[in-house]
């Protein structure tokens, strides 16, 4: 039987809605993914390929959870075809555990961090930090709000956010990097779908916020990429973060989700549901621990956890057949890690 062909962007993005309850799902329309599909399965399998030999899978299957051991075990197949080894990121708890019933060595990679916005607010002294660089951001005179959609793809926007990016990258220095596979992207085929918020500061665009959509039972929005001038007054995130906030509570969404953090809320002993590698979870640890120069994790999640997320999460890592040094290093490579 031949291949079945190619889906198309909107085709994928329809899957997403009938299936992806990841909160981190949507990333599968990043430019540069793949979908791997089967005939006869409503779904496909978003991944990437490295080098000759490795095949690196962004979440669990886009499907039924009925036909999720099949589309995977065909994947499983090809690779197996091709001489590739497959490695799972970003996996739930139950993703993990199917993985870990087709071979794979599992291990907790980080966490997730997600706000029920029902009844959400910012008053209390729980969030009197949040509200003072709320505050502190309108006194320097930053406005935020939404791009209207058919402006969001204009001359003068796409200007004044590339103008971010630049001075964003210039400041960042050499070390500090971001996971490029696991987070949001400014265009690619998933641009129409997200929501874009602007802080604008004496007539200069200086920082902006993407959100991707969420589907599945804790439906909402994803906070997926953030990027900011170095010379933003203090609270500029903070105020464009409580103006998405507040806009999708009046619009009546259920959840926004934080997104994903490595290194950070490890389980002790490397909790996981299947086989584990203790050298890989003593590695993660030390990365948590004394990695700050490679990637910003604690700054992260304590930006996240200020925010008070009522759900926290853990994400987790499958290898194919364990752990091996080359896939290891292929994963760094491929999230610029190094």
């Amino acid at each position: 039987m031949s291949a079945p062909r190619a889906l198309a962007d909107p085709e994928a993005y329809a899957m997403l809605r009938r299936h992806g309850s990841h909160s981190s799902a949507f990333l599968a329309m990043n430019s540069g993914n793949r979908r791997f599909r089967i005939h006869g399965v409503d779904g496909f399998v978003p991944y990437r390929e490295a080098g000759r030999r490795h095949l690196f899978q962004l979440g669990g299957p886009v499907c039924a959870v009925e036909e999720q051991p099949l589309l995977l075990g065909a994947l499983l197949a090809r690779a197996e075809q091709e001489k590739r080894r497959v490695t799972a990121v970003q996996l739930s708890r139950a993703q993990a555990a199917l993985h870990a019933r087709h071979g794979f060595t599992v291990n907790q990679f980080g966490a997730s961090f997600s706000i029920a916005l029902d009844g959400y607010g910012l008053g209390g002294q729980r969030m009197v930090k949040v509200r003072n660089m709320v505050n502190r951001a309108h006194r320097e005179g930053v406005s935020a709000a939404e791009v209207p959609a058919g402006e969001r793809e204009g001359e003068w926007t796409a200007t004044a956010l590339d103008a971010v990016d630049a001075a964003w990258l210039r400041a960042k220095g050499r070390h500090v990097k971001e996971l490029e596979f696991l987070i949001g992207e400014r265009g690619g085929p998933g641009a129409p779908h997200r929501r874009l918020f602007t802080a604008v500061h004496e007539g200069r665009t200086v920082g902006y916020v993407s959100y991707s959509p969420v589907f599945g039972e804790r439906a909402g929005w994803l906070y997926d990429l953030t990027r900011r001038m170095p010379d933003a007054p203090p609270g500029t995130v903070e105020l464009l973060f409580a103006t998405a906030l507040r806009r999708f509570q009046e619009e009546g969404s259920g959840w926004l989700h934080l997104g994903f953090t490595p290194f950070v809320q490890l389980a002790p002993g490397g909790d996981a549901p299947g086989p584990t590698s203790r050298p890989l979870h003593r590695c993660v640890e030390l990365l948590a621990a004394r990695g700050r120069a490679v990637y910003p994790a604690a700054a992260q999640e304590s930006f996240k956890l200020k925010w008070r997320p009522q759900l926290v999460e853990p994400e987790y890592l499958a290898f194919q057949g364990g752990v091996s040094p080359g896939a290891v290093w292929r994963l760094m490579r491929l999230t610029k890690s190094v």
